[in-house]
């Protein structure tokens, strides 16, 4: 088991996080990776998975999971330590992004300056 590149846990993380305000926008990449995380079923094949989270909140499903996708079972001397870490990266940073959001949400004011 490879571990996740830098870029690509970036990569998967921003577009994971795009797909819970727009499930259709759920790149191959973003699917073969939460599809594989602790709590989700693939539903059947990346159709079935953007067409079932049309109906529901992929946001909330990745809070709920949220423990279960932390590999706390896993020392540095286990065969796919690396890989269980570098998911969990992945895993933090959408929820990291999910805290962000609704920061500004709660915290940010914008002001509209001109015409």
């Amino acid at each position: 088991m490879t571990p996740y590149t830098e870029t690509q846990q970036k990569r998967i993380a921003e577009n994971i996080v795009k797909a819970c305000k727009d499930i259709t926008k759920l790149s191959p990449q973003g699917y073969d990776f939460i599809y594989k995380s602790c709590g989700f079923i693939a539903h059947y094949n990346r159709a079935g998975f953007i067409d079932y989270y049309s109906r529901h909140s992929l946001r909330d499903e990745i809070e709920r999971n949220a423990s279960a996708n932390q590999w706390k079972n896993f020392t540095p001397s286990d065969r796919g330590y690396a890989y269980y870490m570098s998911k969990k990266e992945i895993y933090n940073r959408i929820l990291g992004a999910f805290c962000a959001d609704e920061f500004i949400r709660q915290h940010v004011q914008f002001i509209h300056i001109g015409a």
